[in-house]
Formats: C-alpha cells, structure tokens, sequence
C-alpha cells in the first residue's frame, strides 16, 4: 500500500429528487419540494434520529449522505476517526433569509432560536459528527464552485499527517430549495472501484 496515495472508498449524490449511491439510485420520488424528499428518505431508510425533524435543510442534506456513507463504517458504541470537509456555495444562506424574516417585521417581532442556531453552514458538520460519534477535524469551505483540487488536497494532508483514519468530503448546496449533494469518503486503503482522478466525472454524473 502506498502510504501517500489516497483512494476513493464510496460516493453519494442527492439532487432532483434523487439519491444515487455508488452509481446505483436507492432513492426516488415524484418531483416534490426538499422537505417532503428528505422526510420521505429519512423514513425510507429507516434511520431512527428524531432530531433530523429539527435540523435546517443543508444539514438535513448533508446528513442524509453521511448517514448513508458512514452508517457502513462507523460504529455507535466508540469514537470513529473520520474527518469531515465539506463546501458549498451559498453558506448557510437560506436560513440566513429566513432568520431575518422573522426579526424584520417589527409588529410580529419573533426571533427564533431554533432557526438562530443553524445560521452557520458548519452547524451541519456537528449534526453528523453527533450523529457518528467523531470527535477527528472538521472544516467547511465556501467557493463558487466545487473545488476538487483543493478538497484532495486538504483531506491528503488529514490522512498522510495522521489526523484522521478516513475523510468524508464534498459539496452541499442549498439555497431557495435547489440542491445537490456530493460527498465521498476517501483513505489510504487501496480501491479499484475509483480513484481521485475522476472525481470531477462522479461529481457530474
């Protein structure tokens, strides 16, 4: 095993309704709007965390693939040595919006604090760790686009330094209810199923 060379382990894409796992759709609905999606796959897949109800949509997205890609990998009974690095464009701005919508009207002044606390898209990044028990590095980025070099880059660095066993990483967007999710999880184990060259190509299936 080349103790520099990382190797994709699982990927996963949510978007249109849709959640495609490793190339193959596990999930499909009608056209619907993202809160009837992601309650119709948080029960198909039987996930059993009722604080998923209470989380934001970008954390509702980004846990949805976590919970499919590190569920597999992970155990509940200990401390899992996975990273997190995850991106996106619009940060957490669509809770942002609707945070100020309920401070702006002055006649129905009602500050929420269940929506206050998800005004910061790394909020997601605590929803999961809780969720899978890691207490390893976690960092959330905002480009305009997906930025595959650096994102290999960062988790290359996690792993070859030894902060972390495994890296689940990617892109969550969402903003006025469109979406999309790409995240994978990568180590040093070896795979020939990907490689981190075509990242890209799997992020534009």
């Amino acid at each position: 095993m080349n103790p520099n060379k990382t190797h994709i382990q699982s990927y996963c894409t949510i978007e249109n309704n849709e959640i495609v796992l490793n190339g193959t759709s596990v999930f499909k609905t009608e056209p619907t709007n993202f809160a009837d999606f992601s309650k119709q796959a948080y029960r198909n897949f039987d996930m059993q965390y009722p604080k998923f109800f209470k989380m934001d949509a970008l954390s509702k997205l980004a846990f949805l693939g976590a919970e499919l890609l590190l569920s597999p990998i992970t155990s509940t009974e200990q401390e899992n040595n996975i990273a997190l690095v995850l991106a996106n464009k619009s940060s957490s701005l669509d809770t942002d919006v609707k945070y100020q919508e309920s401070i702006s009207d002055k006649e129905n002044y009602f500050p929420s604090p269940a929506v206050f606390v998800y005004t910061l898209p790394n909020i997601c990044l605590g929803e999961i760790s809780i969720r899978h028990q890691l207490k390893s590095e976690n960092s959330f980025f905002i480009f305009d686009a997906f930025n595959t070099e650096f994102m290999s880059n960062y988790s290359t660095i996690l792993l070859n330094t030894n902060k972390a066993d495994t890296v689940l990483c990617g892109w969550v967007e969402f903003f006025n209810d469109d979406y999309k999710a790409f995240l994978y999880t990568i180590s040093k184990e070896e795979s020939t199923k990907y490689n981190n060259e075509n990242i890209n190509t799997l992020y534009n299936k």
